[in-house]
């Protein structure tokens, strides 16, 4: 159940990875991987590393933090090749530690191999089996709490136990993987990228100068100058060397993209599916204004993340849009334990109202997903505080009801506030006028995505990928738990 403990905790969904590579002789790879992890750091902020091969040998630098804390230009200086990959992480509780860095490395029969994972998979039981077979050997870390980077190990070392080259150690590996996966791999004179059949994580694909560029997200090759060319398929493996870029496929494509990248993961200036994520959510923010009107004086984002949805809302509805609250852009999280009373501030490490903004407005305030509704219920509280005369919250995206296998760190679904409490619950749980979710249909509609060709899992329970076990779904749902356009309005004293 909720724990009112953790009210002060950072309740906003996690990506556990960013994945960068590049080819590009001539060129300060390092650099390169530097800048483009720098522009992948929202999915991932604990720690960072990269592989960078001369055509002799690999050197992995890795370490726990920011990108910006862990490569300084000295070591980058040091870090001279040809080609390079790079990953940003970001873990579930109890992971996060220096074994867990990206990217891996291990020594094959085909030369030293590098690699790096976003996504989860979900039968890592059969491939450690499979792996015991090819290699009865092989000693492997325990799996634990669906962590990606045992995944990742697991991954490595089944690449590893193929006789190669690394082109065919691939193709014989992909097809058996289940889950969700962008990787990122090299040898010493070659780069390597691969999307799982379903194309549930981003990865695409650009050129730099006579260099080719893969990619989380299109912005992260906007920072380094790259020109983006396409997406890597689903079930598509590329590889670039000295003899320029081919592609294979390793397993037919059963597209099944994960729709909660449109609603918060990617950037909004990054590009999917040839369209913009900033006006798709600005698009969802109109039909939010639709489905869940309210009367109001002023439409303000949850920044930075509620931002495209509220501007939307407000074009919608005819209600003014300002700023309301002030994010701190350099809070990242915090690994000090603040006392009793700065935790009852919680979120006001990070946000801030505007009173001469607030004060007497009839407020609604825009975020993109109530996950346990921590951040939304100080958020309310603050506004409170500072004067305002109602509050009511609309949310771009349906009730959170399901968790993630496939690389979301959505909470336990025991935490997953949607699934013990109704609308109007949630909405006097946060001390809200009013609450409002916009449908899962008009979500779906605001992507141009068909809706078979997404995953919906964490809204309407639908698991069109096997998971490793259904029991922990055997929760009741409310009655109103079924991903509609829901409005409660609730009467204050």
């Amino acid at each position: 159940m909720i724990d009112a403990e953790s009210w002060g905790s950072d309740d906003t969904p996690k990506d556990e990875c960013g994945v960068f590579g590049v080819w590009a002789p001539g060129e300060e790879v390092s650099k390169l991987i530097y800048f483009g992890l720098f522009a992948l750091q929202h999915r991932g902020q604990e720690s960072a590393g990269m592989a960078v091969g001369d055509g002799d040998r690999i050197v992995v630098y890795k370490d726990m933090g920011l990108v910006s804390q862990v490569f300084t230009e000295a070591t980058l200086s040091s870090l001279i090749g040809n080609l390079a990959i790079g990953h940003t992480r970001y873990s579930t509780a109890g992971s996060c530690e220096w074994v867990n860095t990206q990217p891996t490395f291990r020594a094959t029969p085909y030369g030293d191999l590098a690699l790096a994972h976003n996504g989860n998979l979900t039968n890592t039981h059969a491939l450690t089996e499979w792996l015991t077979c090819l290699d009865p050997g092989q000693h492997l870390p325990e799996k634990k709490s669906m962590d990606s980077s045992s995944d990742t190990v697991i991954l490595s070392h089944l690449l590893a136990s193929q006789p190669g080259p690394c082109i065919d150690a691939a193709m014989a590996v992909l097809p058996r993987l289940v889950g969700a996966f962008s990787l990122v791999f090299m040898t010493k004179d070659h780069l390597y990228a691969a999307r799982d059949r379903h194309g549930m994580r981003p990865l695409c694909l650009g050129t730099v100068g006579e260099g080719w560029v893969v990619a989380s997200e299109s912005a992260a090759l906007d920072i380094i100058g790259a020109q983006y060319v396409r997406d890597v398929e689903p079930g598509e493996l590329i590889s670039i060397g000295p003899e320029g870029l081919t592609s294979r496929s390793f397993a037919e494509p059963k597209r099944h993209e994960c729709l909660f990248e449109y609603v918060y993961l990617s950037r909004p200036d990054t590009v999917l599916n040839k369209r913009l994520i900033h006006n798709m959510r600005v698009k969802i923010g109109k039909l939010l204004a639709d489905e869940c009107p309210v009367e109001a004086d002023l439409v303000i984002p949850t920044p930075d993340s509620g931002t495209p949805a509220a501007i939307g809302f407000s074009a919608g509805s005819g209600i003014e849009y300002g700023q309301g609250l002030v994010k701190n852009a350099y809070v990242g999280r915090t690994f000090i334990q603040p006392s009793q009373t700065l935790r009852q501030l919680g979120i006001r490490l990070k946000l801030n109202p505007l009173r001469h903004v607030v004060a007497g407005k009839r407020v609604v305030v825009v975020d993109d997903s109530i996950v346990r509704g921590n951040t939304q219920r100080q958020v309310v509280a603050m506004l409170r505080q500072a004067g305002a005369a109602e509050v009511h919250v609309r949310v771009s995206s349906p009730p959170v009801m399901w968790p993630c296998f496939f690389g979301i760190d959505f909470a336990d679904p025991n935490e997953l506030i949607a699934r013990h409490m109704s609308v109007e619950q949630i909405c006097e749980h946060l001390g809200a006028d009013s609450l409002g979710y916009v449908s899962l249909e008009s979500l779906i509609a605001a992507t141009h995505v068909p809706k078979d060709d997404l995953c919906r899992a964490c809204f309407d329970g639908i698991y069109d990928i096997a998971v490793p076990s259904k029991d922990i779904f055997r929760l009741s749902l409310h009655e109103d738990g079924t991903g509609q356009a829901q409005s409660a309005n609730l009467e204050k004293p």
